[in-house]
């Protein structure tokens, strides 16, 4: 793929020494893209563009003046700032010399390639963040204007009420948070959902807990069904646990419209399972792999692609790393005997005495 190399890089082109340039959903991309992990190709636009825009338009000084002074506490005067400066965003037009370069690796990915446009901010999808989910996401977003548009829109998105006023209560200065936006192959999914490399209930890193639904995993993350629920073991790859939903809807592509439509799932699939046991252990091998590649536990998204044959229609769509019980692990006490804790060799002597 042809980037410019300033203000897109292509995911091939990216590591995790770019986070600064990328954000950390690109930055994950590209990793497990040039560690061979089959990912939807795409590119980064990269802070460079990001920057652009606020330096020619004069955007900083507004954005400065409007968070002047507004107290965190204040929800209402924290939304109007965030809604005006939103609002300030789009009504400018991006750099020429930034939508030459978004139009032009945009071409590069074939004719009105249908395509997910997502925000990667600087401080997401890191270790010690909780700034997940608070940008925007646009699925099956199709043609050159409406790509710019959306990428625009990724920008404005760092300016949600939300963000705004996680940044001001944790006192991280706005300036600080850059935006880069990932610009990726939209993906017919025939299943998806999310895999933990470890069990999200109690921290068991011998497991690996896999929710899966028919569709997008736009559902699945959302909470709007209640999806298949899968545990394997990590170390055999057998599955020691399943639990079968009834799935209702499915968010899918609409290719004459240009967008994702929800319906209905027909009955004969709704309480069927959404994976076979050998998609489930191959999306448990996806995750096991990404755990070992980045060192800690990780947060998956897949999906099955309907286009693909099997054995190659396994894609992997993001990876973080697991915040909740990674930051517990960090605070437990060095010595169990402090807290009148039991020791791991009584624990096993005496497995009744565990309150697991």
């Amino acid at each position: 793929m042809k980037t410019d190399g300033t203000y897109t890089l292509s995911f091939d082109q990216i590591g995790k020494h770019d986070l600064a340039r990328v954000g950390g959903k690109c930055s994950s991309l590209g990793e497990m893209t040039q560690a061979g992990v089959a990912v939807p190709p795409g590119f980064a636009v990269t802070t460079d563009g990001y920057l652009a825009m606020l330096q020619q338009t004069g955007l900083r000084a507004e954005i400065e003046r409007h968070l002047q002074g507004v107290d965190p506490e204040d929800f209402d005067a924290l939304d109007r700032a965030a809604q005006a400066i939103r609002i300030r965003m789009r009504g400018h037009k991006i750099p020429v010399e930034v939508e030459a370069a978004i139009r032009e690796a945009y071409a590069s990915m074939g004719d009105d390639m249908p395509v997910a446009v997502r925000s990667s901010a600087t401080a997401e999808d890191l270790p010690d963040a909780s700034f997940a989910g608070q940008q925007d996401t646009y699925l099956w977003v199709r043609g050159a204007d409406a790509v710019v548009e959306k990428v625009r829109d990724c920008w404005a998105s760092l300016f949600a009420t939300r963000a705004v006023a996680y940044r001001e209560k944790n006192k991280i200065p706005h300036a600080d948070v850059n935006m880069s936006v990932g610009v990726q192959k939209m993906v017919n999914a025939r299943a998806a959902g999310v895999a933990m490399s470890l069990d999200p209930l109690n921290g068991d890193r011998t497991r690996i807990v896999i929710d899966a639904s028919w569709g997008l995993g736009e559902m699945v993350v959302s909470g709007v069904v209640t999806p298949d629920n899968y545990s394997v073991e990590k170390v055999l790859m057998e599955i020691i646990d399943r639990k079968i939903s009834d799935k209702h809807v499915e968010l899918i592509g609409d290719a004459e419209r240009g967008e994702t439509v929800e319906r209905e799932v027909d009955d004969a699939r709704r309480k069927t399972p959404s994976l076979t046991d050998a998609q489930v252990i191959a999306v448990a091998q996806l995750a096991k792999r990404l755990e070992k590649q980045n060192g800690c536990p990780q947060d998956v998204e897949w999906a099955i692609d309907a286009d693909l044959p099997d054995g190659e229609n396994l894609l992997a769509l993001q990876s973080r790393p697991e915040t909740i019980w990674s930051q517990k692990k960090k605070d437990k006490p060095k010595n169990p005997y402090a807290t009148g804790m039991m020791s791991i060799v009584g624990t096993l002597n005496n497995p009744y005495g565990s309150k697991r």
